[in-house]
């Protein structure tokens, strides 16, 4: 088996060996990681570190995934590998379980949010009737506060915990002023929070989103009595698959009213590792599709070492073997410069993914589970 071959091998095992559904990422150890892998060095990340890669905190319209982070990295690598060359940095190792703990720091930076626009938000704030309870700075509604006093504006999973809390009540003054139950949008609620942290009494708050490993998720998903609805047909898997935290912050909402008893009361520091829990073991698995999948593995020459039993390579897919986003920057990361130059001796042109083809990829690889 040539070098080449032996480094393709490397790649790919190395993603074969992590087991998506046992991941449980934390902001705080991948800021850890943001700047003992010396990312630092080269990016910059709402203000702070170096300016020749792209700032990472810069809210754009871009609504990645993990399967299109691992893709943009994918395609950004070989100019990656020349600047850390050319720096003289030198990367720390990155397995599957720190690139999911990378993932979740660049989603509590926001990297991940759905853009939100402040004039759509102030017209969405009062075609919902949040406006009808809640001034921006004086008290319309005896025990409902002005939004210049949320406490919770600038934590996303204490105001989760704030309106699942109180939605009991917010009901009952609906059902006084006769407004039915206000549905939102993910795209409603991003507006919504980009226009009321730009109030001029609320603009000086700095968002933050910590995820943590979730240890007391699934208890707190039994004694809450969520595991006793969330079976069959209305198991959760499939229902947030790829969603974003903000996707589950609206669902719970708009789900709320159809429970047909009183929700179980769930405190911010009960929603957070709730939340993480939910959001990690499904965030991670982004949908594809399999069949243009086995496409992509075909047209990026994966199937060249792995099809042929001759190269020693691992036949994929393969039963029991699991793939996602993290598990390939984390191969990337490994192999990919090894591989790059053997690829350039070979005259082999580096594979780029377009949008959406990472994803595919990943479903094909994980269709024999």
């Amino acid at each position: 088996m040539s070098r080449i071959h032996h480094i393709l091998f490397g790649l790919l095992f190395s993603a074969l060996l992590a087991q998506a559904a046992g991941f449980a990422a934390d902001s705080s150890r991948g800021a850890q990681l943001f700047q003992s892998l010396s990312c630092i060095q080269c990016h910059n990340l709402n203000g702070q570190g170096g300016k020749l890669g792209p700032d990472l905190g810069q809210l754009l319209d871009r609504n990645f995934t993990p399967a299109s982070l691992a893709a943009t990295m994918w395609n950004h690598a070989p100019a990656m590998w020349m600047a850390i060359r050319a720096q003289n940095v030198q990367p720390g190792d990155l397995n599957p379980q720190a690139a999911a703990d990378l993932f979740a720091y660049f989603y509590s930076r926001r990297f991940f949010d759905i853009f939100g626009d402040a004039g759509r938000g102030k017209q969405t704030f009062e075609s919902k009737h949040c406006a009808n309870c809640h001034g921006l700075t004086q008290v319309k509604l005896p025990g409902a506060k002005p939004v210049s006093e949320w406490e919770t504006l600038d934590q996303p999973i204490a105001m989760v915990s704030a309106m699942w809390t109180h939605a009991t009540t917010m009901q009952q003054e609906f059902g006084k002023q006769g407004i039915p139950w206000p549905e939102l949008t993910s795209q409603n609620l991003a507006d919504i929070l980009v226009y009321l942290r730009n109030l001029p009494a609320t603009r000086n708050m700095t968002a933050g989103l910590e995820i943590n490993p979730g240890e007391n998720g699934p208890a707190l998903f039994q004694s809450k009595g969520c595991a006793a609805c969330h079976t069959g047909a209305l198991a959760l898997e499939s229902r947030l698959k790829g969603k974003t935290l903000t996707d589950i912050a609206v669902a719970m909402w708009n789900h709320e009213p159809r429970m047909g008893k009183q929700a179980p009361s769930l405190d911010p520091e009960e929603m957070r590792p709730l939340l993480s829990y939910l959001w990690a073991q499904e965030f991670f698995l982004d949908s594809g599709n399999a069949s243009a999948g086995q496409k992509v593995f075909t047209a990026k020459r994966c199937a060249v070492c792995h099809n042929d039993p001759a190269s020693g390579a691992p036949k994929l897919p393969a039963p029991g073997k699991s793939f996602d986003g993290p598990a390939m920057v984390s191969a990337l990361w490994a192999h990919g410069p090894q591989m790059l130059q053997q690829m350039q001796s070979k005259g082999i042109e580096w594979p780029r993914f377009q949008s959406g083809q990472m994803s595919n990829l990943i479903a094909y690889l994980n269709s024999t589970k």
